[in-house]
Order: C-alpha cells, then sequence, then structure tokens
C-alpha cells in the first residue's frame, strides 16, 4: 500500500505487523502490483520535475529499480501470470496520447499491444490469455484476445480501478458516475454485469481505490479526515 499523501510504498502483514518501507521521498507511488510470486513488487511514481517512471522492489526491500531508461510516462504494471513481462500503459495521463507496452524480463524488449491506440491501465488475467484496458474517458471496459489478437467490449459505463478475479472468471470495478457510484463486476463469459454495493454517500478523495483479497472481497481506501470549520478566539497574553 502507498501512504496519503506521502506517497511513501509500504508492505506489511494483514494484521498490520512486519511493516516494511519499500519505497522513500523524493519519490512518489501511484499504484502497485505483486509478481505472481509475491518476491517483488512492481509500481509507478514520479518525483518533482520528474517523468512518471515503473520500478520493480524486492518484497524484502531494497533498492527499486528503474525498468526502462526511455524518456516517456509509464503507468499501471502488471505482471503476466508466469511473472516474466509486464504489460503497462505508455503516454499522457487524461489525454488520448496513450499506448499499452510489454516489457519481456528474459529478452529486454519493449513492444506495443496491438491496436491499443489510446488506452491505459492494462490488467493481465490470471490465466494469461486477455489484457483488460481502459479508454482516456473511461466509458467502457475493453479486452484484449492475446489468442486471437484482437479486441471486445465488455462493459460499457463509467469505470476505474478494474481488478481480475482470481479464477478469471470477472471483473471487479468501482464506477464513479454521479448519479449511481457504485462496486461492480463483470462476467468475462457473457458480460453480464452485476451491481455489488452502492458507494452514495461513500467518502473518498480524487478517487477510490480498489483491491480484492485473495477470496475476491474488494478492498477499498475510504477518507477518514475531518472537514470541520472551526473559529477560534485568542487572547494574546
Amino acid at each position: 500500500y502507498a501512504t496519503y499523501p506521502e506517497g511513501n510504498l509500504w508492505r506489511s502483514k494483514v494484521d498490520g505487523s512486519e511493516r516494511l518501507q519499500l519505497s522513500f521521498p523524493p519519490l512518489l507511488v501511484f499504484d502497485s502490483s505483486w509478481s505472481p510470486d509475491g518476491e517483488r513488487i512492481a509500481f509507478s511514481a514520479t518525483a518533482p520535475g520528474r517523468l512518471w517512471k515503473i520500478y520493480v522492489v524486492s518484497a524484502q526491500g531494497g533498492s527499486p529499480q528503474q525498468l526502462m531508461p526511455e524518456e516517456q510516462n509509464e503507468f499501471d504494471p502488471s505482471w503476466s501470470p508466469d511473472g516474466n513481462s509486464l504489460v503497462f500503459g505508455m503516454g499522457t495521463r487524461n489525454t488520448g496520447n496513450r499506448e499499452i507496452q510489454l516489457l519481456d524480463f528474459k529478452t529486454h524488449h519493449v513492444s506495443t499491444l496491438p491496436g491499443s491506440e489510446g488506452l491505459f491501465s492494462p490488467r493481465w488475467s490470471p490465466d494469461g490469455r486477455y489484457i483488460s484496458a481502459l479508454p482516456s474517458d473511461q466509458q467502457k471496459l475493453v479486452l484484449f484476445d492475446i489468442r486471437t489478437q484482437k479486441w471486445q467490449e465488455l462493459a460499457k459505463l463509467d469505470i476505474t480501478f478494474p481488478r481480475w478475479s482470481r479464477d478469471g472468471k470477472y471483473i471487479y470495478f468501482v464506477s464513479l458516475s454521479p448519479d449511481q457510484p457504485a462496486l461492480f463486476r463483470v462476467r468475462v463469459g457473457d458480460q453480464r454485469l452485476e451491481q455489488l454495493a452502492s458507494l452514495k454517500g461513500f467518502r473518498r478523495k480524487e478517487s477510490i481505490a480498489m483491491g480484492l483479497a485473495p477470496d475476491d472481497s474488494p478492498l477499498l481506501t475510504r477518507d477518514i479526515s475531518t472537514q470541520e470549520i472551526y473559529a477560534l478566539d485568542w487572547e494574546a497574553p
């Protein structure tokens, strides 16, 4: 997890014990992804005046390693099921100037996912067959079939933080639609959309970070800061 607002990456046991800080200022961590073997964590981060880059750090601590020297912004790393590759978004946030790229750790070769222009937030399916992604306006969820090399639309809705279920049958996501903020999941096999929980009245900041526990229970971040206004009469001695 990343602390807010410092943006430092930490890991701990579920009960909060054995906390270990994995990144340090001036890096500001935005998102992170465990390797399938649980030994490494990939994350994207920036620093004042610098581009967003992807790093990998051991779960036991150490110096994060920047993966690519190219002068480009890189976001949203997602591991292949065998841990030999990363898929990530490249381009500029909040614009259509984006595409999805793949890094092969064995060959160090970087390639562009076919037809991924204007897409970001890639997520590799647990069986390795699919990669999901979002367009810049985040108004739909699309799916790339690695076997057929073709894209298809999976859901049409305001979508953030897509996450694959452990069995690869569903993709969970948060919709921040003003009239219907909610937690959803869509079934990959038949595109069946299911609302799991309403998020009306849920206190949040700019967005709601969402993850899944090992049993696919959704994990959401909530704003617990105070927002009251106070008045103070100060009498000088």
